[in-house]
């Protein structure tokens, strides 16, 4: 069965992240020369300008920052995963990522609740990073 939802669209900048993701590693460009980890990647640096750039392999953990709960499917092809949570977390080395939080119940989640990364590789193209709550 194909998947049918939305899937990335990869470009130069994001195409580490990607490749990361599909050996189940967080990704984020590192700049050389202030140490600040970024996400989403780009050409230089937003905090000194600097163009020397690594990527790194982040931890697994984070916390949620925002999120919201959908009980209407915005595209047909969640409507059997209704409800579902879309959040913000910020991970532990800094960078917040926009993504799913799975694995429970959505009344229980509450914003700053430490969560874990979880793969969706349910796309022979592409492993999702979703996040789950660390304690369940």
């Amino acid at each position: 069965m194909a998947y049918e939802k939305p899937l990335p669209k990869p470009n130069a900048d994001t195409r580490p992240f990607w490749e990361g993701c599909q050996e189940n590693q967080l990704r984020f460009q590192k700049c050389r020369h202030c140490d600040h980890i970024r996400w989403p990647p780009s050409v230089i640096c937003p905090k000194c300008h600097s163009s020397d750039t690594d990527w790194i392999v982040a931890s697994d953990k984070g916390m949620i920052y925002s999120y919201v709960v959908y009980h209407i499917a915005f595209h047909p092809a969640f409507e059997n995963d209704l409800p579902y949570v879309t959040a913000v977390v910020k991970l532990a080395e800094g960078p917040y990522i926009l993504t799913n939080i799975v694995g429970s119940d959505p009344s229980k989640l509450k914003c700053d609740m430490p969560v874990v990364v979880v793969w969706d590789d349910s796309s022979q193209e592409f492993n999702l990073p979703k996040f789950k709550p660390l304690n369940e």
